[in-house]
Formats: structure tokens, sequence, C-alpha cells
């Protein structure tokens, strides 16, 4: 600390400290002339001594100046001398040549010496090496010498073959075979090398850090002569060949550059490759055991840490080069896991075990950025969808099964369909299929997210409207094959038919059930979602049913065509609909089976296919034998009325018949009241003055003008009226009128 700072006034205090101090003024007075005069004397004396060491020093500083110009131009002199030295000496080039021929002979002598003593050097270090080789995990007392002695006859070999290089190809080959016994050893050796590179962590483990020592030693001569052989290359290219030429370890130097360090790291990577190979490999069927036996890892970490690491100079880096290198080989590891498609369950058992990895690694201390990249890129989190993905892709390939099952069942028909316990056709399929459907479902449930789940029945919905579009197709392809090659169909495809949309029927109803399950437990986001692929896929449940029911229809139909191509022809008039009604029945006999819902629309779909067919047949007709062919279409439709009535009550059935009551009245009609009949009927139907006009000319007792009559009266009311069609379309929209032309052809 700096001294406190005395006042003038607290000075003078000291001294006048009473009253008869006052007298004592002079002599204080004295006293302080007195010492200011002795510190002026000190500090003139002070000034004069460091002007005198500056002065001196500028004068040595300018003598040294003068003594570095003298050096300079001395050594230009030196310079010029060697530089041609034959100016002043002039025998300067015999002793030149004097002087190489001595250094040729003495290098030739020490050549031809070491050529004559290779062998046996070689048979020794050939010895010594294939003990050491022998045992890997041990102490390696010969190591050192082994390589220092190879060291020196390798550099005897580049600076023999460099020399070699202006003489002829003969003897360049006779030194390259010399010395192909040595190339092997340093392979062998190299190899060797290598070989404890590969085996650190296990000579540390054995007690032979000391091995790990004298392996870095050898890789750090090795990478210093690199250096060296790398910088005087360089020299070469930067500096004139006359120039190198003076030096010999320039003309010797013939090295092949060893790169031992990168060498030494990368045998080191590959054996922690081989460490984890090895364990993929014992549990490769496994994935689950693998998992659960890779505590090794900490392990070792923990071990290269206390006893590796020291072994390694500290630019090494070891300990980050290890964390590292496993890291990236356990991720890559993993990754193969993901590749092989392991079961559902080891993902999660995967995604359980990167999270315990990356706990225990910060409990290790080891640093984030060691870490990089993240195990299986940081997306960790999509092996539960991952998990989900596969649980789907197993869904898909389970329906391709069971599809296959199912429709070859479908199409040989072996068997009459299978009987379920509600008494209806069915079959195992439409069971089987929900089984599944639930099991991936509550996997899905259980991992609590929304938006897994609702993916899953994303997926769920595609399956199922696949297995419902390959339904339609089969269902098409075997009613085309029973409609044009009948002979060559397996019997039974009504009943089977039945079956499929008795299943699609409980598919829509188990699907409903899963909706109604699963609506609770997620919020609106997914809710939506979720709600509409299941109702599409309902939907899709429905349109196969219908798809079913139309083509058990379109069957009936078929097997009726011989009947139905007689309606209205001379044959009819003798009665054939008893015929059309007993094979109806016929088909209808295992109404037992069917689901009640889809039995009202089979005889629904049954009823209006049979009045378009009969009203079709009507509307292409030949000449219609009036009265008979009215009290004939009277028959026909009791008959019907009486066969449908056993499936639909009464007064449901009469609105189906009441367009043929309006088509009876208009054939019934005179000509004169013909309009008033129309009239009855366009109010329902429309005009639909094609099929009336065809009508009233199949009407036999019509002649032509009577029936140019009619039609000119109806078209000029249906004109003047403005009448169109209903807004909703009635059965008189199936009916296809033929034209004059066709209908001729076809009689």
């Amino acid at each position: 600390m700096a001294a406190p700072q005395v006042s003038a006034a607290q000075a003078i205090g000291e001294y006048l400290q009473s009253p008869d101090d006052l007298l004592k003024i002079s002599a204080f007075r004295k006293k302080l002339e007195k010492e200011k005069a002795s510190i002026d004397a000190r500090l003139k004396s002070g000034v004069k001594e460091q002007l005198d060491a500056t002065r001196e020093g500028l004068t040595k500083l300018l003598g040294t100046r003068n003594n570095v110009q003298v050096i300079k131009e001395e050594m230009q002199i030196v310079d010029r001398m060697c530089s041609d030295p034959q100016n002043v000496v002039s025998t300067f080039d015999q002793i030149s040549r004097v002087s190489m021929v001595h250094r040729n002979f003495e290098q030739t002598e020490e050549m031809v010496n070491n050529l004559l003593e290779m062998n046996s050097k070689l048979d020794v270090l050939e010895e010594l090496l294939e003990v050491e080789s022998r045992t890997i995990i041990g102490p390696a007392p010969n190591l050192l010498p082994i390589h220092f002695h190879i060291n020196r006859l390798e550099a005897f070999r580049n600076q023999t073959m460099h020399q070699a290089k202006k003489a002829s190809a003969n003897s360049r080959q006779k030194l390259a075979r010399m010395f192909e016994r040595l190339n092997k050893l340093i392979e062998n050796f190299e190899t060797y090398i290598m070989e404890l590179a590969c085996n650190v962590l296990p000579l540390v483990r054995a007690g032979y850090p000391q091995v790990v020592v004298k392996l870095i030693k050898i890789a750090e001569l090795e990478a210093r002569e690199d250096e060296k052989a790398i910088a005087i290359r360089l020299v070469k290219k930067a500096a004139k060949m006359d120039a190198a030429s003076k030096f010999k370890s320039m003309q010797a130097n013939a090295r092949i550059i060893k790169h031992y360090r990168s060498k030494v790291t990368k045998a080191i990577s590959d054996s922690i490759k081989v460490n984890f190979d090895d364990a993929y490999t014992r549990h490769q069927h496994d994935p689950g055991a693998f998992l659960g036996g890779l505590s090794w890892i900490y392990q070792d970490l923990i071990r290269i840490e206390s006893d590796v690491v020291p072994c390694f100079p500290p630019n090494y880096e070891m300990h980050a080069f290890y964390i590292k290198e496993y890291h990236r080989t356990l991720n890559a590891t993993l990754q193969r896991i993901i590749e092989s498609e392991p079961d559902a369950s080891i993902m999660l058992d995967l995604h359980a075990w990167i999270k315990e990895y990356k706990k225990s690694m910060t409990e290790l201390n080891v640093a984030p950025e060691l870490l990089d990249p993240p195990l299986l890129g940081g997306e960790e989190q999509n092996l539960i969808e991952d998990y989900l993905r596969l649980i789907v892709k197993k869904l898909d390939e389970w329906s391709t099964n069971l599809m296959k099952t199912e429709i070859q069942e479908f199409i040989t028909r072996s068997d009459p369909p299978e009987v379920d316990s509600d008494g209806l056709y069915g079959t195992q399929g439409a069971v089987i299929l929900f089984q599944m459907v639930n099991q991936q479902i509550d996997a899905a449930t259980e991992s609590g997210q929304g938006a897994i789940l609702a993916r899953v029945v994303g997926e769920v919905n595609r399956v199922m409207r696949n297995i419902q579009d390959q339904w339609t197709k089969v269902v098409e392809a075997e009613l085309k094959k029973q409609t044009e090659k009948p002979e060559e169909v397996v019997g039974g495809l009504a009943e089977y038919c039945i079956a499929l949309a008795n299943d699609q029927i409980k598919s829509a109803d188990n699907t409903e059930a899963l909706l109604g399950r699963l609506e609770p437990l997620v919020s609106e986001k997914y809710r939506t979602p979720i709600s509409e692929k299941l109702n599409d896929a309902i939907d899709g449940n429905l349109d196969v049913a219908k798809k079913c029911i139309q083509t058990f229809i379109d069957i009936i139909l078929n097997d009726l065509k011989p009947a139905t191509k007689q309606l209205f022809q001379p044959t009819w008039y003798d009665g054939i609909m008893e015929q059309i009604v007993l094979t109806m029945r016929d088909y209808m006999a295992d109404q037992s089976y069917i689901n009640p819902s889809l039995l009202e629309l089979l005889v629904e779909y049954l009823l209006d296919a049979f009045l378009v067919t009969y009203l079709t047949a009507l509307a292409n007709c030949p000449k219609l034998r009036i009265p008979a062919a009215t009290e004939r279409i009277k028959e026909d439709i009791s008959t019907v009325f009486s066969f449908f009535s056993g499936f639909k009550p009464t007064k449901e059935l009469e609105p189906y018949f009441e367009v043929v009551d309006l088509i009876l009245a208009m054939l019934e009609a005179s000509k004169s009241m013909a309009f008033l009949s129309f009239w009855a009927f366009a109010k329902v139907h429309g005009p639909c003055i094609p099929f009336v006009e065809g009508l009233m000319k199949v009407r036999g007792d019509f002649d032509r003008s009577a029936v140019s009559e009619v039609m000119d009266s109806i078209k000029r009311k249906v004109k003047d009226e403005g009448l169109t069609d209903p807004p909703e379309p009635t059965i008189m929209k199936k009916i296809t009128v033929q034209s004059t032309l066709s209908r001729f052809l076809r009689t």
C-alpha cells in the first residue's frame, strides 16, 4: 500500500507541539535546509549516472552496427569464395573428384557389407517376429529392437534403390530381388503392429500397458520419418535439383510413407466394429438379448478412460476418439436391427434402451458433442411409430394371407357355406379379420397418443377397403363366368354371395362397435378423422353387401332368361309365370340364412328387377292380342303379387304394382279414353312418350290410324301442359325401349 500523504501543516505541527518550541524555529529551519541540500546532491548524482549509462549504451549500439556490417561483408566474401572455389584454389577440381571417388568407395564398401550381412540379420529378425506374433496378448519384449533393426535395414534399402536409379535395368531387378525378403519382413511386421493395435484394450486388461506404449512410440517415430520425407519432397519441388543434389539425405530418400498413426487409429476402430459385430451375430435372431447384453459398452469406456488413455500422448485425444467410435458403431448396429425388420416388441425395447443409454452416458460425464450423430438420427421417438407401422405391415400380411384362403374357398365352393351361431350363412374370414384389427387397435391405444391411434385407424381403413375392393372384383368375375360359361362353373355361387353379404353386415356392426369404443378415448382433434375413416369402412361393407345382393338377383335373372324371353310371345298366352315364380321361390328358399336387414333389401331388389324385366319385355313385344293379353297380365301380376306377399305386407307391395295397373288401364282403354289413362300414368311417371307409343302400337285392337290419332292427342296435350319427368325418377327410367329397326332385326 502507498504511504499516506502528510500536509505541510501536519509536518510543522509535529515540530511545534508546545509554545516553547517557537524558540527552536531557527534550529529546525537549519536542519531542514541541511536535509534538502543532502537530497538535492543525491538527485544530481543519480541523474549524472543515468546519463553516463545511456551515453555508453548508444556508443556500444553504434559499434555493434558497424561490427554487423563488417561481418556481413566478410560473409559475402566467404560466400563468393565458396561458390567459386576454383578462382582461389587452382587444384580444386582435382580435390573435388578425389573426394567424390573416396566417398563413393566408402559408400560402396558400406553397401556391400550391408548386403552381405542382411540375410543373417533377417534370419534373426524373422525368428524374433515369429515368436512375438504367436502371442498377441503378451509382453512383447522384442518389439522395439525388432523395429529398430527393421528401420535401419529399410533406410539402407531406400538409399540403395535411390542410388541405383541410374544403374541398368538388370542391376535394379537384381537389387529388387535381394530386398524381397526384407519387404516381406516389413509387411509382416506391419501386420503384427496392426494386430497389436486391434488389441489395445485386451492388452491393457491383461496387464501389458507397456506394449501399447511401445506401439505408440513406434507410430510416433514413423510419423516423424514420414514428416521428414514429405518435407524433403517439398524442398525438391521448391528448390533446383542442383541445390537439392548437394544433400545426401535428399539423394538417398526413397521412403514409402507409412501413415502409422492413422493406421493404428483405424485398426482400433475396426476392432470396435468387430466387437459389435460379434455381439450382434451371437444374438442375430434375438435382438432383445443383444440389447440386454450391451452393458459391456460402459465397462469398456470406464476402463479406457482409466488405463488406455494414459498410454497415448495427449494430442491423440483417445478418450474422445473411443467414445465417438463406440457411439458411431453402436448407431450403425442399431440401424442394422431396424433394417432387419424385427418384431414389434423389439421396437419398444429399443426405444427404452436408447433412453437408458443417454442417461448412462450422462452419468459417465460424456460431453454431448461426442455423441454425434445422435442414435438413429435423434428420432428415437419415431420408433413408436415404426412399431405401429410394423404392426400395420403385419396386418397387411395377415389380411393378404386371409384373403388368399377366403377367395380360394369362394371360387372353388367345394363345401356349402358355414352356418354361424345365429343360423346365418357366413365365413370365418370376418371373425379372423376383426380379431387382427382389434389387436392392432389395442396396441395403438396403449401408446396413449391420439395421433398414432388415428394413423392406425387410417391403415385399418385402407386394409378393409382393399379387402372390399377384392371381394367386389371376385364377385363380378364369378358372375361373369356364371353367365358366359355356366357349364364350367361350380354351383353354390348364390349361397356364397349371401354368406359374403352376411359377413359384410357383421363387419359393419363390428366397426361401429369399435368406433363407439374409440371415440371416448381421444380428443376432438383425432375423434373426427377416426370417425370418418371407420364410417368410410362401414360404407364400404354396405356397398359390398349390396353388390352381393345384386349379384344374387343377377343369378336369378340369368336362370330366368329362357322363361323371360317368352314373355309377351305367343307361348306366353299359355301361362309361364308359374315357372318364373317357382324359380324365384327356389332361390328364396334359403331366406332363413340371410341377415334380416339383407332379406328386406333382397326382396326389394328382386321385386324391382322383376318389374323392370317384365315391363321391358312389354315395351318391346310384338302385337298383343287384346283382351287375352290384358287378362294374362292380370293373372301374371296376381301370381307374382301372391309370391312377394310372403315376404312383404300387402300394403307395402301395392305401391310397387301400381305402375302395372296404370299400364293395364292404357291397354284396356278405348281409343277415345286412352288419353285419360295416359294422363293418370303420366302424372306419376312422366310422359314416357317412346314407351307409350310402343304400347299403343302393339295393341292388336288398334290400327295405324288409331295409334296416330291417340299419340297425336297425347303429344299435343303434353306440349300444351308442359308435362315433364317427375323430380324423383321412377321405375320407368329403367325401362329400355328398342327402336323399330332393332325390334325388326330381333324378330
